[in-house]
């Protein structure tokens, strides 16, 4: 039963997640943590941490961790993975059979304008749902998460020497 589950929600994440993995976010945390309460929101924020910095989509990653983590085997994490890739290949199968029709159609280019707004909607709301007292325990955490926007947004560091640097330090003060 648990397996259909797994499957039922990741397809219905997989065909609604409009966006990409970050965008998905908000509405795979409502998923797995509010509605079905299959892991914690710290467990959660530990996902995304993790599917970041692994080779792959986050949605995808997070989708493989859960079904693993939800029946304990490999097959929940086939189920999961699955069911969340299934609805982006028939949707990219459909579109690039009619790509060259409606190539250069005012009408779709208008859709896409307005979905493309929306996505960046979503991927704040995913930054802001993630910004919870059990994440940011403590003023370390603060200072973590602004010095880490500041070196990649104003100093351009690279991501992975920014992962490796907030590893080390945080087990200096973790321990």
């Amino acid at each position: 039963m648990i397996y259909l589950q797994l499957f039922l929600t990741y397809i219905k994440i997989g065909l609604f997640g409009f966006g990409g993995g970050y965008a998905m976010l908000s509405f795979i945390q409502d998923e797995i943590v509010a509605k079905h309460q299959w892991i914690s929101v710290n467990d959660f924020t530990d996902i995304v941490a993790v599917s970041q910095m692994t080779p792959g989509p986050i949605g995808i990653n997070t989708a493989t961790y859960v079904g693993y983590t939800v029946t304990g085997s490999v097959w929940g994490s086939v189920v999961a993975t699955t069911a969340i890739c299934i609805p982006s290949l028939v949707l990219v199968l459909v579109i690039s059979y009619f790509y060259e029709k409606f190539r250069n159609n005012k009408t779709i280019a208008s859709i896409f304008s307005g979905i493309r707004t929306v996505v960046v909607g979503l991927i704040a709301a995913a930054a802001i749902s993630l910004i919870t007292p059990e994440t940011f325990i403590d003023y370390y955490s603060w200072i973590f998460f602004i010095v880490s926007f500041v070196l990649v947004r104003v100093f351009k560091l690279n991501p992975i020497l920014l992962i490796i640097i907030a590893g080390g330090a945080g087990w200096l003060l973790y321990g």
